[in-house]
């Protein structure tokens, strides 16, 4: 017999029964408390209803009440536990600290109470444990983390106001997002160049407006941190102050974003704890910083430790990002520590460019030229797909637009993106990483749906796939571009795509039969497939879809292909990982708009400050010999170079064809724009699917 009792803010069970009837109890208790998202942790096993708890972090439901708070504040202080409320994102927590004894499921029935649980990391609020997913750390609008890399870059000091101006502009043009230069810098040497203090930070700060730029900048004592916080978007916290700790409280109280860098002897225990003061004191915003550790090697100025990047991906929910300036202090050796860490999974660097690093006052033998740094972003670009990110470019803060290349930058009839499938899509992956995390999109059933809330207005934007690397076209998709004559190409990307064999929690591989997925899933998956003879597919409209249909039905005989996103948003397990037949798969992407009269409305930020570089085209020919030849002449001798051409043949006419080409659009504009109307002629059919910037 179980029995309930409830007296104040105190809770009581007990029973009558067996141990194994107890631990059933336990089960289900725990179960009901687990009912909302991210649950209860017990870590102490099901026997006994109170456990010997240090830390634990109770997160409040979004419409409690004071009198509930109350009651939970005196709850948790009566068994011996120092309180503290803190917001993390957009949940407000209270975190306890003791040596007391108490049952956390009787904390998950108090009233207000979102979820509770107990944490086994002395660093609680920097902690993957109290909040799963990743933060994204918003600076000046500008996003650190999720699917894009940012670069931080600029000089390692500002030295006048001739030479953060002319970096800036440099850095800026080859694609940095945030700009750093050090106003203040802790030098080794009382004799070495040690900043220009305020007046250095407000050159910082007008190079910043003029790029479009938000400014990061170190913060040395608590005193100048007051004047220093409306001068700055982001303090950054140096190696040497990490372990500061009545900085590191002050920095946090002002609630502006902060960069904090690894102490060069500083274990990943300690450095997240020094985060965790950053938190405690209330900010919100915290990004790691990786800059290398001293270690028995002289050879370069530090040891990076490529492996605190995925150590740090596990513990913590905050980004990482890498300085290989300070890392290596070589520059030649900048550029390959820089691509190690985009590789190994951070979410940016912070790097070190200055016009004339031999002139440089402070680190110049680390710094990159201009020339460099370009280099280092290309190949950074290059990179990205391969890790599943985008590099991230902002447009300046007036967006030239084209009038030869028919293209608009102004706003959609609505902010939303469509995409056809369920959450977890490749889709949806792609539209996060052209638009961000936080854009807001719309599911739809099928891409027609797509081209019919764009067409609508009901979207601004939809994402489609039109090619993959293993498989070819999707003819169907291309198609519909000549069904929604008002619907253009505005933008493309590619993604890398991981195939994942998932199913229920308690399914295995050989309790599956049925497997179901998108038709190009089985294409790109078919040597796996082969594999298990004896298995039937079933054809879905999109990989999420087919996910989510076995998260309804929880069948422990069916089985789905598609990304680890779509395992994660419906609670399914991963039986086989990378099941693709080629790791080399990638799907092409693009991204539409409708129409604005003759023009089309293209999304500034996949355009930054360049013209659109790519076009698409569709046209049949006229039944006569070297047709085809005199169209592609028309491109050929204006010096145009075809990157696709592939024949489709047209529906309800037999024997006839329609030609996709893309082309790469020339450094001037309008040798495209008079290849136009010749085309026009001697083609039949003609259709300008779009004209956007090419992925890398």
């Amino acid at each position: 017999m179980l029995c309930f009792a409830s007296s104040g803010s105190q809770t009581r069970f007990t029973f009558e029964g067996s141990k194994d009837f107890q631990q059933i109890i336990d089960k289900s208790l725990a179960g009901f408390i687990n009912r909302k998202e991210g649950g209860l942790k017990v870590r102490n096993g099901a026997s006994g209803w109170a456990h010997r708890i240090t830390d634990m972090i109770i997160v409040l439901a979004k419409d409690i009440s004071e009198h509930a708070k109350e009651i939970i504040r005196t709850y948790v202080k009566e068994r011996g536990y120092h309180i503290r409320e803190q917001v993390l994102g957009e949940d407000a927590i209270i975190g306890a600290t003791g040596k007391g004894q108490i049952d956390l499921r009787e904390i998950g029935l108090l009233p207000g109470v979102e979820r509770v649980s107990a944490t086994a990391k002395p660093y609680e609020l920097a902690s993957r444990e109290t909040k799963p997913e990743d933060t994204i750390v918003s600076v000046g609008g500008i996003a650190i983390g999720g699917a894009r890399i940012s670069i931080i870059a600029g000089p390692c000091a500002v030295e006048s106001r001739a030479q953060i101006l002319e970096t800036a502009a440099l850095v800026r043009e080859s694609g940095a997002v945030i700009l750093r230069g050090g106003a203040y810098k802790p030098r080794t040497s009382p004799y070495a160049f040690q900043g220009l203090g305020m007046e250095g930070l407000e050159y910082l700060k007008e190079a910043g407006e003029r790029e479009g730029m938000p400014i990061v900048t170190e913060v040395v004592s608590p005193e100048l941190a007051d004047s220093m916080k409306d001068l700055t978007d982001m303090f950054q916290i140096g190696a040497r102050n990490m372990q500061n700790f009545e900085l590191l409280k002050r920095v946090g109280s002002l609630g502006k974003p902060v960069l904090l860098k690894r102490g060069p002897s500083a274990t990943i225990e300690e450095w997240l704890l020094s985060v965790e003061y950053l938190l405690a004191a209330g900010t919100k915003d915290v990004v790691l910083c990786e800059r290398g550790i001293r270690t028995f090697e002289t050879y370069t100025r530090n040891t990076l430790d490529i492996s605190a990047i995925p150590v740090i991906k596990e513990l913590s929910h905050l980004p990482i990002i890498v300085d290989p300036s300070h890392a290596v202090g070589i520059r030649a050796k900048v550029a390959p520590a820089a691509l190690a860490a985009i590789a190994a999974g951070a979410d940016g660097i912070t790097v070190e460019v200055h016009p004339e690093p031999d002139k440089a006052l402070s680190d110049g033998q680390q710094s990159l030229y201009g020339d460099q740094f370009e280099r280092l972003m290309r190949d950074i670009e290059a990179l990205a797909p391969v890790v599943g990110k985008e590099l991230l470019r902002t447009p300046r803060p007036h967006v030239k637009t084209s009038t030869t290349l028919v293209l608009q930058t102004e706003k959609p009839v609505s902010n939303s993106i469509a995409f056809s499938g369920e959450s977890g899509a490749y889709a949806e992956q792609a539209l996060m990483r052209a638009f961000g995390e936080e854009a807001p999109r719309m599911m739809a059933p099928s891409f027609t749906a797509v081209f019919d809330a764009v067409l609508d207005g009901k979207a601004g934007f939809g994402i489609i796939p039109v090619e993959n690397s293993l498989t070819g076209s999707i003819h169907e998709n291309y198609d519909l571009f000549l069904r929604y004559p008002d619907i253009a190409i505005t933008g493309e990307l590619k993604l890398r795509i991981i195939h994942c064999l998932i199913a229920c929690e308690q399914a295995a591989l050989d309790s599956i039969s049925i497997v179901r997925s998108h038709p190009q899933g089985f294409a790109q998956c078919r040597e796996f497939l082969n594999n298990h003879p004896t298995w039937k597919t079933e054809a879905y409209n999109d990989t999420a879809s087919a996910v989510a249909s076995i998260a309804r039905t929880g069948d422990l005989n069916l089985a789905a292909i598609a990304g680890e996103a779509a395992a994660r948003a419906h609670g399914l397990k991963i039986l086989r990982s990378g099941i693709e037949t080629n790791p080399r798969n990638y799907t092409r992407f693009v991204i539409i708009s409708r129409r604005n009269g003759t023009a089309t409305i293209v999304p500034s930020s996949l355009i930054g400050d360049k013209q659109p570089n790519k076009a698409s085209l569709v046209f049949s020919v006229q039944d006569r010999p070297g047709c085809l030849f005199e169209c592609l002449k028309i491109l050929s001798e204006r010096g145009i170079n075809l990157s696709k051409l592939e024949s489709r043949p047209i529906q309800g006419q037999p024997w006839q064809y329609l030609f996709y080409v893309d082309v790469n659009i020339p450094e001037n504009p309008s040798v495209f724009n008079d290849a136009i109307e010749p085309l026009k002629a001697q083609a039949a059919n003609f259709h300008l699917l779009g004209v956007y910037r090419a992925s890398a």
